[in-house]
């Protein structure tokens, strides 16, 4: 089983950018989809993007056109980008993995078994 350890977060300004990254370890032959979730306090955990091996990836309608989701160095690290940044999108983000890869991507968080410990995130107006 892989283990996942998310770095970035910080905090921001509307209308900045930030980068998060996930280190995924260790790397096998298995295949996962990976996914960034994020939950603000008092609020359920929702999904923010998904992507698996071959590059399909998915959004959730809050970020598209604004978030990029990518994986780099042989599926070693999986980033997140996000531009124009809003104080709604403040929280606690969360990579997480899929073992079941051949399905189709989700954004349901009880579609992943494995999580990181999460990074924050906290855009002021």
């Amino acid at each position: 089983q892989v283990q996942l350890v998310e770095s970035g977060g910080g905090s921001v300004q509307s209308g900045g950018s930030l980068r998060l990254s996930c280190a995924v370890s260790p790397i096998t032959g298995s295949n996962y989809a990976m996914g960034w979730f994020r939950q603000a306090p008092g609020k359920e955990r929702e999904g923010v993007a998904a992507v698996r091996s071959g590059g399909s990836t998915k959004y959730g309608d809050s970020v598209k056109g604004r978030f990029t989701i990518s994986q780099v160095n042989a599926r070693k690290t999986l980033y997140l980008q996000m531009d124009s940044l809003k104080p709604e999108d403040t929280g606690m983000y969360y990579c997480a993995a899929r073992s079941q890869w051949w399905l189709p991507l989700s954004l349901d968080p009880s579609a992943y078994n494995v999580w990181g410990q999460g990074t924050q995130v906290t855009v002021s107006s």
